[in-house]
């Protein structure tokens, strides 16, 4: 698909932003900020399709030869049928629709933008090319858009790169009048100085110049590819072969037995009411009814759970699952880390480690991740004799961060916390029982092969280090060196109580299955 990026015109980048005149202009030109969706069939093209189904083609057909022959009461039973089992089922995927499209309302993305000067939250579709917006850890990007200014910033690309790891970025100047704000995203997905709609800031802060929104973006054009047909699913396909097969054999019969009739001698007449009497007892006209009011309870049942069925077919398909894969997370697990342990490099309790770990959590001002929030979920008595002076941010290089803290004796620190292979790399002595020693060869070793087996054991691992420091204007990852190693603090996701029981349940189910 090609896509239409608009230039960025140097009035575009103004210091106050876009004025909204102008915003409501470029957004009546070219449309809003949303990628492409799948394409909503109006009311009769969603009737047409209901009614092209074979089995109802097969009734409709009996229906209507039923009153050719005289026969009005059946001919009117069956289309009551049709209709009262296509309604049902129309009025059902309507409903599940529009209480989908309203909960997508109520939870629309906003941005943070500059207009008439002043920085504003307004709708994510409401952005235009040319908007200057500022982002910050935890939002979502807007739109594709050029940075200009840039602090530790980090976006989580995996939705269009595939790569798990957040990548680095970087400010770049604004374009000239006639330059293109975004070079076409199949080779420029990596450019460092561009954020892409789709992605997430995961740490840092930026500002940036909007360069296409919606259908232009880089994820505007993987949403266009996925905005065609699904593929039928395997009740649509099974009910489709059922009629098809309904309708030859029918067919058939029908044709045989008027032949036949003929060939016996019995008038045209009535070998062709016999075989249409036939055809119309061997159609099952109550089937389309009665699958939508099954699959209609089903949905029902499901909405008492607080769960929107959009489409009636799929709940034959959830209801026919033999293999359910669900990630542990949320489902088995509680989905919230517990700081499990904290141990000095020769794993023995240390509260040395936890006064060190809790400092290095409290006082890091970029995106408080799971494990920060357990280390200082529990208040520390001891760590209000410091205050922070400085920080070395996060960044998924050094897969670590400091903070400069001082204590109430003057004493200047610099806490290092983050990934143990990084940390070790950076010390030179270890701390054990109050008393520091050197990290030789042999105790470097002790201390990996203590990591690991708390790893192995399925915690989560984070290792912390130290030294005194002197007072300067700024500290620097150059300052992360001949650290003291304090030790490890230890992680778990705890099992969610109903856990076992789920698993008992579901291994009942398997085996029950299997008899």
């Amino acid at each position: 698909m090609q896509q239409t990026i608009l230039p960025l015109q140097p009035s575009d980048a103004h210091p106050l932003g876009l004025s909204s005149d102008a915003a409501q202009r470029k957004l009546a030109e070219v449309g809003v900020n949303e990628p492409a969706t799948a394409r909503r069939r109006g009311v009769f093209a969603q009737l047409f399709v209901l009614l092209g189904n074979p089995l109802v083609i097969v009734l409709l057909i009996a229906s209507f030869i039923s009153l050719l022959v005289g026969d009005p009461i059946n001919a009117s039973i069956i289309v009551l049928m049709v209709l009262l089992s296509v309604a049902l089922n129309f009025v059902q995927n309507y409903r599940s629709r529009q209480a989908a499209d309203r909960l997508r309302e109520q939870v629309a993305p906003t941005a943070t933008v500059l207009r008439d000067g002043q920085w504003q939250e307004i709708a994510r579709r409401e952005l235009v090319s040319g908007d200057v917006i500022r982002l910050s850890a935890g939002d979502l990007i807007p739109a594709d858009a050029r940075l200009i200014e840039v602090h530790s910033l980090h976006v989580q690309e995996a939705a269009l790169t595939g790569e798990s790891m957040p990548a680095e970025k970087e400010a770049a100047s604004v374009p000239q009048a006639g330059n293109t704000i975004l070079p076409h995203p199949s080779t420029d997905v990596n450019d460092p100085s561009m954020v892409l709609l789709g992605t997430a800031v995961v740490s840092g802060s930026a500002t940036a110049v909007v360069g296409a929104t919606g259908a232009s973006t880089a994820f505007g054009d993987i949403a266009a590819r996925l905005a065609t047909r699904p593929p039928r699913n395997e009740f649509e396909r099974g009910t489709r072969a059922f009629g098809l097969f309904i309708m030859v054999t029918v067919s058939i019969l029908a044709l045989f037995v008027f032949l036949l009739g003929i060939a016996l001698g019995r008038a045209v007449l009535e070998s062709l009411l016999f075989a249409v009497a036939l055809a119309v007892g061997l159609t099952p006209e109550f089937l389309p009814m009665i699958t939508t009011i099954t699959l209609s309870q089903g949905a029902v049942k499901m909405a008492r759970q607080k769960v929107i069925v959009k489409n009636l077919a799929s709940m034959q398909n959830f209801g026919s699952i033999d293999v359910l894969c669900s990630d542990k997370t949320g489902t088995l697990t509680s989905d919230k880390m517990e700081l499990d342990g904290y141990l000095d490099p020769l794993g023995n309790q240390s509260a040395r480690v936890l006064l060190l770990g809790y400092l290095a959590s409290y006082y890091d001002t970029g995106v408080r991740s799971p494990l920060d929030a357990a280390v200082i979920e529990q208040p520390l008595p001891e760590a209000n004799a410091y205050h922070s002076v400085d920080e070395v941010p996060f960044d998924f290089e050094r897969r670590r961060l400091s903070v400069i803290v001082v204590g109430a004796d003057g004493e200047r620190l610099l806490i290092s916390k983050g990934a143990p292979e990084g940390i070790i790399a950076q010390c030179t002595k270890y701390e054990a029982a109050s008393q520091v020693g050197p990290l030789d060869a042999t105790v470097q070793a002790n201390c990996h092969a203590l990591f690991e087996r708390l790893s192995g054991q399925g915690d989560r691992v984070l290792a912390v280090a130290y030294r005194p420091v002197l007072e300067q204007s700024a500290y620097s990852q150059a300052d992360e060196r001949d650290l003291v190693l304090a030790g490890y603090l230890t992680f778990l996701n705890p099992p969610l109580p109903e856990a076992a029981e789920v698993l008992q349940a579901l291994r009942h189910d398997e085996l029950t299955s299997r008899c």
